[in-house]
């Protein structure tokens, strides 16, 4: 398959407050040379990002969300960083409408935590316990957490999603943090993989809020 007139938008979303970290995005905006699930997969898997999002309508939202082997119906840091990319009000993944505001520094998306795919919180004693984690072989897909300072919700947590496609450890997980913050029912403060920062909070009717920085790497062709 030719690709080489495909141009993408790189991302690093949930990124530290000095701009460092954040999970790599590509954002493709002009789908007409992957318009089918087949076509997009294959680029995904080419490109070996955590997530590459196909954008199907920019004014109205419509977004395609794919992994190096699978398409999600919902997932976070692609919802945050193409609202971000696009200057959205709405994003509307296969999973339903999400809803977006900015704050300036912090792009934040409301999502229902049942949109989330199915992950295995994994609760330990201390933040040094997950720091010191090996990547488990290919299983469930683990969201290893541990408060580092349980009155001020800052969490300290790493992600593994176990499919075995590449990607062994997830740099920054929104869905997962939906999910966290659902089950803890409070505003959290998560620092994930080398240093990535997730905000959270919890809404009315089941809605959670989730939010970070977000920031250009540059365009990429194939």
């Amino acid at each position: 398959m030719d690709t080489t007139a495909t141009d993408i938008d790189v991302l690093r979303v949930f990124c530290a407050g000095d701009g460092r970290y954040g999970n790599a995005l590509g954002v493709v905006r002009d789908t007409r040379t992957h318009p089918d699930e087949a076509s997009r997969q294959a680029l995904a898997k080419e490109l070996g990002f955590s997530e590459t999002v196909f954008v199907d309508d920019p004014e109205r939202g419509i977004v395609d969300i794919y992994t190096p082997g699978v398409r999600l119906p919902f997932a976070g840091h692609p919802l945050v960083g193409a609202a971000w990319l696009l200057d959205l009000e709405v994003v509307r993944p296969p999973a339903g409408e999400v809803w977006v505001r900015g704050d300036g520094e912090f792009t934040w998306i409301e999502a229902r935590a049942e949109w989330a795919p199915p992950r295995t919180l994994r609760q330990y004693a201390s933040a040094a316990e997950v720091e010191a984690l090996d990547v488990p072989p290919p299983g469930d897909w683990t969201y290893a957490w541990a408060w580092e300072e349980e009155a001020a919700g800052r969490i300290r947590a790493r992600a593994f999603p176990g499919r075995g496609d590449g990607i062994d450890e997830d740099e920054a997980t929104g869905a997962a943090a939906l999910l966290l913050t659902a089950e803890l029912g409070r505003a959290l403060n998560i620092t994930q993989g080398r240093g990535s920062q997730l905000l959270t909070a919890p809404g009315p009717d089941g809605i959670v809020e989730l939010g970070g920085r977000v920031r250009l790497e540059g365009p990429l062709t194939r």
